[in-house]
């Protein structure tokens, strides 16, 4: 405790690092921390899990302690913006923690839960405000918050949030922020498209680097097993159970690269007698908190994600890491891996290679200058994976998993050389069948689909499960379209008409009418004309004696 008692924080901070147990800073703390006391922006370069948090939050509530000021409506003193929204309730846990004496109040902001609620908690303003992107501009927009008042911005895993495409909030966001404030930059990675987003928000920083860019944690064992795609989850369902079963597995994460691959990778698992759950966007707020709280009490010991999810995931005692799918970006892999071995442990990572994925094997190797380290398959993997009892499932389930499959294919053969994923079209060089480079539709990029379908010549779909195929009567698809069935002859009713035309009021063809007929001249109704407007008419209920048009159709 004897250093951050030197730095001259505030004794309430003093106490609360005591009540936390931190008696050694890490490196990025003792680098940043002193800056940013100084007021210094900062741009800090740092993997996950080695103390960002308490890098930026110890000296901002010392400064924001040091000056009290009243709390103003719907505002903000210092505003911390984080990629995801385990992420932003993490730092919002620490920082509370570390503001436990003091009387500083902290919020959370993100998606996925009411926005009213939320917007109510602001109304008579807040010190600290953790958000996400969207979240914080809805609020904006429902004049909920401003963020004139800001005196601390904090950017935290910006490499991640150019990968969802949050450039143009981001932008936003900057063009709100006062010109006087103290900016503070944090990412695992600074490419060239992160260093210039780093040029809107930070000033003459001061540029603190922990560990070489793109490095992996030096107590990480490596390893890579060369495995057909379709063999993945038997050797993954096989290693944990003997892991789990030995106790030489405690905590695992499983990281995916679709969501829908999560959620079958927890079915087969399930199945072969794993406890696993799942994290991705397409679970509720509600699910990914129970999710994230039974692996951290350990009653679920393995959770299996997606690279978005995974980023709020901060849970020491994280054995392996198993990569059931390789990134198409190399540096998601730095950011899976530094999961395990925290806080001075050691961690094993365990990728699954397929043949069409050996390519992204090359680039994680050339970005870390870390040659992975092969390990076979088990002895008798063969006998062993089919003793494995697969989940039941619906027709319908097995025919949507098989064109997932085909879609997921046709994305790692055309997803190298594909562009932007994420909102803004920049980010992820593509996941085949969801960015404009990978192959979509029928091997379509996929602009061009979408451009097809909204000119109404989209290529045809693949088949869809019919259960009048499964019953023998014929699937829907291969039935003709009404249009193209044959007319009989001589029913004009039967031809198929032109957009917009009107059917024939009379069944007799215009041209065979006797002549000097007219519509006028035909004999009246016995209760009148029942057309509005129609000539003779008597009076009807409703009706309109002289044969004027009635003001209640059909019935004058």
């Amino acid at each position: 405790m004897s250093y951050f008692s030197d730095l001259g924080l505030a004794e309430p901070l003093l106490r609360a690092l005591e009540t936390k147990g931190y008696a050694d800073p890490t490196p990025i703390q003792k680098q940043a921390i002193p800056a940013l006391l100084q007021g210094r922006d900062l741009l800090g370069i740092a993997q996950t899990g080695t103390g960002k948090t308490a890098a930026f939050s110890l000296p901002s509530l010392h400064r924001l302690a040091a000056d009290p000021q009243p709390r103003k409506n719907a505002a903000c003193r210092m505003l911390v913006l984080s990629p995801t929204r385990e992420l932003a309730a993490q730092i919002a846990e620490n920082m509370r923690g570390y503001a436990k004496y003091l009387n500083l109040s902290v919020q959370c902001v993100f998606g996925g839960v009411p926005v009213g609620k939320q917007a109510r908690a602001l109304v008579g303003g807040t010190d600290i405000l953790v958000a996400t992107p969207g979240r914080l501009l809805d609020l904006i927009d429902q004049r909920a918050l401003t963020l004139r008042h800001v005196e601390i911005f904090v950017l935290d895993e910006a490499d991640q949030m150019m990968d969802l495409g949050f450039i143009v909030p981001l932008k936003r966001v900057a063009a709100m922020l006062p010109k006087e404030r103290q900016s503070l930059f944090f990412s695992a990675t600074m490419p060239k498209a992160i260093a210039d987003l780093g040029k809107q928000f930070i000033n003459n920083p001061v540029r603190v680097e922990v560990t070489p860019q793109a490095s992996t944690a030096e107590r990480v064992d490596q390893f890579v097993t060369f495995v057909n795609q379709s063999e993945k989850q038997a050797l993954l369902s096989l290693r944990l159970r003997a892991g789990l079963a030995d106790g030489s597995i405690e905590r695992t994460l499983v990281f995916t690269r679709t969501k829908h691959g999560a959620d079958r990778v927890v079915r087969h698992l399930s199945t072969a007698g794993v406890n696993a759950a799942a994290i991705h966007g397409n679970k509720s707020q509600a699910q990914r908190t129970a999710a994230l709280l039974a692996f951290r009490k350990g009653t679920t010991p393995v959770l299996v994600a997606t690279d978005i999810a995974a980023r709020g995931i901060d849970v020491t005692g994280v054995s392996h890491v198993f990569n059931f799918e390789l990134p198409n970006v190399p540096e998601q892999y730095v950011h899976r891996i530094g999961r395990t071995a925290r806080a001075g442990a050691d961690g094993v990572a365990q990728s699954f290679c397929a043949p069409d994925e050996k390519a992204y094997l090359k680039d994680i190797e050339r970005l870390t200058g870390v040659k992975l380290m092969p390990q076979p398959l088990p002895e008798d993997f063969q006998k062993e994976a089919a003793r494995l009892p697969l989940p039941t499932r619906k027709p319908a389930e097995a025919e949507q998993d098989a064109r997932r499959d085909e879609r997921d294919a046709r994305g790692r053969g055309g997803a190298r050389g594909g562009g932007g994923g994420g909102r803004s079209g920049g980010g992820q060089r593509g996941n085949g069948n969801r960015s404009p480079g990978g192959q979509g539709r029928n091997g379509q990029p996929r602009d061009t689909w979408l451009r097809n379908d909204r000119q109404g010549s989209a290529p045809a779909r693949g088949p869809v499960f019919n259960p009048l195929a499964a019953e023998g009567r014929g699937a829907v698809e291969d039935r003709p379209h009404r249009d193209e069935r044959p007319a009989p002859r001589g029913d004009r009713s039967a031809q198929p008409r032109a957009f917009g035309e009107l059917p024939r009021r009379d069944s007799q063809p215009r041209a065979e009418r006797p002549a000097g007929e007219h519509r006028g001249d035909r004999p009246a109704h016995p209760r009148g004309d029942r057309r509005p407007g129609g000539g003779q008419g008597g009076q009807g209920p409703r009706g309109n004696a002289q044969g004027g048009r009635s003001p209640h159709r059909g019935r004058g």
